[in-house]
C-alpha cells in the first residue's frame, strides 16, 4: 500500500539526508539511510493533484531542446516524479545513500501525450536488489495516472557499486546502433550544463554541479545528467515520435563537461535506434531505441463515453505490471 503525500517533497533537505551516509557512523542514526541489507517493503509513495506549471515546462524544454507545445515533453513526468524518487532513497530504512548511485538504464512508455493542464497522480515504488557484475542494482518504477488510468510509466535502473557477482546475468536488451552509423547532429555542451539542468529538474547530485564536487565522488570533473542526454536525444527525434511509444536507453560512458558530442539514428523495421557519442573519439555515451506502442482495441459503445478524454490516445501493454 503506497503512502500518500500531502505535497511534493523538498529536494534540498532530501539531498542532505541522502549524503549523510558518506559521514562515518552517520548511518547508525535511525533517520539516515545506509544501514545495509535489502530494500524493505513499504516505501511506495503516491502524490495526487499534480499539475505541471507552464513556466517550468518552458524552462525545461529550452534546456533540453524540445519545442513548446500544449502537451508535456515525453521526459518531463520524470521531473515531476524525481522528488518522490529522492524521498524513497533518503528514507532511513533505505540500505544505502543516493549520492554515488549510477543511473545505468531508463525506459519510458508514453501511452498518450499529457496535456499541460491535466491533473496527475504519480506513484513510485522501488524493486528488490539484484546482483550485478559491478555491485547491485535496483529500479524505481514510476506511474503517472490521469482520471485513474496509467498514461505514462518509467523504470529507472540504478547501480550501487561494490563487490559484484561476475556470474550475474546481464540481459542485452535491444541492439545497439552500429558505431559507424553517420552522425546527423553535433552538440556543444558547456561546462555549466549540469547546473542549468539541475535548475529545471531539481537533480542537484554533486557529480553534475562542479568539478570540485564531482572529484571527491570519483569523477575527473562534472558530468552531464543521463536524463538530460536522453531528453536531448528525444528532442532531436521529436518530429518522428508517435503519440504512443516506448523509449529505452542504456547509459554508457559519462559525458565529461564541457564536451562536444554527436547524435546518430537509424530507422529500422518500425523502430528507431539512436546513439550519443563523443564527437572526437567516438566514445559511446548512450544507446537508445524508440518503438511505437500498438494501437488499443476498439472501444465498445458502452464504455466510449467514459473514456472520451482518451479517445485520441494510443495505449498498450508494456510488459510491466501496474497496480
Amino acid at each position: 500500500m503506497a503512502k500518500t503525500l500531502d505535497s511534493s517533497p523538498s529536494i534540498l533537505p532530501l539531498y542532505a539526508r541522502a549524503a549523510l551516509p558518506m559521514i562515518p557512523g552517520a548511518s547508525l542514526l535511525p533517520f539516515v539511510p545506509g544501514g545495509g541489507g535489502e530494500i524493505p517493503d513499504g516505501l511506495d509513495l503516491e502524490l495526487t493533484g499534480v499539475t505541471a506549471k507552464p513556466e517550468d515546462v518552458a524552462a525545461y524544454a529550452k534546456v533540453c531542446g524540445f519545442a513548446l507545445r500544449d502537451t508535456l515533453p515525453p521526459t518531463y513526468p520524470h521531473m515531476l516524479a524525481f522528488p518522490l524518487h529522492m524521498a524513497v532513497m533518503s528514507d532511513g530504512s533505505f540500505p544505502f545513500g543516493a549520492v554515488g548511485l549510477v543511473h545505468v538504464e531508463n525506459s519510458i512508455a508514453q501511452k498518450r501525450p499529457i496535456g499541460m493542464g491535466e491533473e496527475m497522480t504519480i506513484r513510485v515504488r522501488p524493486t528488490p536488489l539484484q546482483p550485478h557484475p559491478k555491485g547491485k542494482t535496483f529500479s524505481l518504477e514510476t506511474e503517472v495516472l490521469v482520471d485513474g488510468k496509467v498514461v505514462w510509466e518509467s523504470v529507472s535502473t540504478m547501480l550501487r557499486r561494490g563487490k559484484g557477482d561476475e556470474a550475474a546475468k546481464q540481459e542485452r536488451g535491444f541492439e545497439s546502433l552500429p558505431a559507424d552509423a553517420p552522425a546527423s547532429a553535433e552538440w556543444k555542451l558547456g561546462g555549466d550544463l549540469g547546473r542549468r539542468y539541475a535548475g529545471v529538474s531539481g537533480d542537484r547530485n554533486p557529480i553534475h554541479m562542479h568539478s570540485l564536487t564531482a572529484k571527491p565522488l570519483g569523477f575527473p570533473g562534472a558530468i552531464a545528467h543521463g536524463m538530460w542526454t536522453k531528453a536531448r536525444a528525444l528532442a532531436q527525434l521529436e518530429s518522428k515520435l508517435p503519440d504512443s511509444f516506448e523509449a529505452e536507453v542504456r547509459f554508457r560512458k559519462p559525458v565529461l563537461l564541457p564536451a562536444r558530442v554527436e547524435f546518430a539514428s537509424r530507422d529500422r523495421e518500425g523502430e528507431i535506434l539512436f546513439a550519443v557519442r563523443d564527437a572526437r573519439k567516438g566514445t559511446p555515451h548512450l544507446d537508445g531505441r524508440v518503438r511505437p506502442l500498438s494501437s488499443p482495441k476498439p472501444q465498445t459503445k458502452s464504455n466510449s463515453d467514459a473514456n472520451r478524454g482518451l479517445a485520441k490516445s494510443k495505449t498498450s501493454k508494456t510488459g510491466r505490471k501496474t497496480k
